[in-house]
């Protein structure tokens, strides 16, 4: 499961899971097969299958995960061409060091680089970790261009440009959040998502216009520890805990769906191909 652990972006049409680590100065993505509209005999349902199609090995010469016992840094889909990872350890006062690297989709070319972010106070952006249990957090998103990270103090979240370390603005909550992991305390963890163009923290909404939204505080995935990966109105998402791996998919709420009643009826030929549902009423007149 280390690989679906580490997955970074998934490509439902295609079947492909993409996962990358960072693990002895070098970033590792892997290509993986992952059954999911097509299925063969010997596929399996519960990842046991998603084997390997493709690895490349970045080597690195600045970028690197920061921290001894826990390392820490994440990897992101920017939906944009690129995968971006960055690495920071939280702080509490002074400049926030961010280490970046910028991964071309198309033929893995990158940029890396480490930025030193003027009086920004952040959490870590998320750790990675194989011990006896593969750990992983989350507590950053990229949306529009931009990396979303929580102020270190939970009082509001820092939206940096991922490619102007300059452009950085601090949003206020206007109150503490409680900085509660969604998915409760495991080996996976994650407290920030993204679904469709809204962010999603333990207590709080952010729209797509930055406008903060004050929520109810809880639980709402199953010991995540990677991003939610979504296709239309679905999302999924992997986790785990002390040994026990979970693979969660959800209904994206509220879901509007239509029922149409024809005038005449459809006439299917050649040229046409679709699917009708009737809906019958027996009416007592």
């Amino acid at each position: 499961m280390t690989n679906i652990y580490s997955a970074v972006e998934v490509d439902f049409e295609k079947n492909v899971l993409y996962s990358i680590r960072f693990q002895d100065a070098s970033v590792i993505i892997r290509k993986k097969k992952l059954p999911v509209f097509t299925v063969g005999i010997n596929d399996r349902l519960n990842d046991m299958t998603c084997t390997l199609v493709e690895e490349k090995v970045l080597t690195c010469s600045t970028f690197a995960f920061l921290g001894s016992y826990t390392p820490y840094g994440n990897f992101f889909d920017g939906q944009d061409g690129y995968w971006y990872g960055f690495a920071n350890q939280g702080n509490s006062s002074g400049d926030a060091t961010m280490y970046w690297i910028k991964i071309k989709k198309d033929d893995y070319s990158f940029t890396e680089g480490v930025w030193t972010l003027s009086n920004a106070h952040l959490q870590a952006v998320g750790s990675f970790k194989v011990d006896t249990f593969v750990e992983r957090t989350n507590r950053g998103v990229i949306r529009n261009g931009y990396l979303y990270v929580p102020a270190y103090e939970l009082t509001g979240i820092y939206k940096i440009n991922v490619n102007n370390s300059a452009d950085v603005t601090f949003i206020e909550f206007g109150f503490e959040s409680e900085g509660t992991a969604l998915s409760g305390s495991g080996t996976g963890a994650t407290y920030i998502v993204l679904v469709n163009d809204l962010i999603i923290g333990w207590d709080y909404q952010i729209k797509p216009d930055d406008t903060v939204v004050q929520t109810a505080g809880s639980k709402r995935l199953l010991y995540a520890g990677t991003p939610l990966f979504q296709y239309k109105e679905f999302v999924t998402a992997w986790g785990g805990n002390y040994g026990s791996d979970y693979h969660s998919t959800f209904l994206v709420t509220p879901y509007l769906a239509s029922i149409n009643n024809l005038d005449s009826a459809v006439i299917k030929n050649t040229d046409k191909t679709m699917k009708i549902t009737y809906e019958l009423t027996e009416v007592t007149e």
